[in-house]
């Protein structure tokens, strides 16, 4: 080979590599990423997308974008990503609905095969709380009460068919009590009727109680939370109190339609972990009632599967019908 063609051959692989270097720069960029969030905007699952997209948006240099799509408890958005291209370009966000939904109706799509668990990106704790004005001061006054008048105190949530309403359940079943369930259409209708004194106490999320806790108007009694929430150091835990086999918390996650490849699926987790835990990120979710988990992949895929089971069971159990 000639020290020309030599020199020429060095050139024309500098420019074939530039070009490479160029177009997978030019794809990143390009690239174009979906978030759906199957609840309604302004909603908590809205409000954790869109502080999700901008934070992986900013820090990857993508076009990160919520598209909301709510409708049928969830299950319009849902079936929308079961059907969506595995490519890794479009995402879903969910909450408990997500694996209680094929329990409860009829419903298109398989949570444990139609999907790929990516992360579980923030919780908040469920709590039970009542009108400050009740005579009851903890748990052990509600169900006292309960066990001497049957049937005659009310317990509401957003539901029926709602996490807050199979917390109810279960703790009606542990407690050995007759309360009667009232449902609602969201936990803001529920704690105005139990302010109204319409209801004897309430299982809501936590954001939906935080400023009526702070002010007073309110009294927590318990969470149904593993361990006592940050945000409510005071407060028990039911497990605490003696009443075991349940433990729950509103959680979020993000997962992709099934096939979507595993680099893919690896860089998406990559993606969400460090935007749930980015430093600026921590206030933001505080100011939503949220605290940040970030644990993805396989062990996502185990806690679905998990509360699916633990769902279902109360729900054949307790006979919840949907709506």
């Amino acid at each position: 080979m000639t020290r020309r063609y030599r020199g020429r051959a060095a050139v024309t692989l500098s420019f074939l590599f530039l070009l490479m270097s160029i177009s997978a720069g030019w794809s990143q960029a390009a690239r174009t990423i979906k978030i759906v969030v199957p609840y309604a905007p302004g909603s908590g699952p809205d409000i954790l997308g869109r502080l999700l997209a901008e934070q992986i948006g900013r820090a990857n240099g993508l076009t990160v974008f919520v598209e909301s799509r709510p409708g049928a408890g969830t299950v319009i958005g849902t079936e929308a990503v079961a059907r969506a291209a595995p490519d890794g370009n479009t995402v879903l966000v969910v909450a408990p609905s997500f694996v209680i939904n094929p329990t409860l109706r009829k419903v298109n799509y398989d949570a444990s095969k139609d999907f790929e668990p990516i992360c579980h990106l923030a919780a908040t704790p469920i709590v039970l709380v009542i009108n400050s004005a009740s005579p009851y001061r903890t748990v052990a006054d509600l169900i006292g009460a309960a066990r001497a008048k049957p049937g005659e105190l009310t317990l509401g949530s957003g539901g029926p068919g709602s996490s807050l309403h199979i917390a109810f359940e279960v703790l009606k079943r542990a407690a050995g009590i007759n309360m009667t369930y009232v449902p609602f259409a969201g936990s803001g209708p529920a704690i105005n009727a139990l302010l109204g004194g319409h209801l004897t106490a309430v299982f809501a999320d936590y954001p939906t109680v935080v400023e009526q806790l702070k002010t007073g108007t309110l009294r927590a009694l318990a969470t149904t939370s593993r361990t006592r929430a940050e945000a409510l150091p005071d407060v028990p835990t039911i497990t605490e109190l003696g009443l075991k086999d349940y433990e729950d918390e509103i959680w979020y996650g993000l997962v992709a339609p099934a096939k979507t490849p595993q680099d893919s699926l690896s860089q998406l987790s990559g993606w969400a972990a460090a935007a749930i835990n980015s430093p600026d990120m921590k206030p933001k979710l505080a100011l939503q009632g949220l605290s940040p988990v970030g644990v993805c992949g396989s062990e996502f895929g185990a806690l679905l599967r998990k509360r699916h089971e633990d769902y279902a069971r109360v729900i054949r159990d307790s006979h919840i019908k949907a709506e």
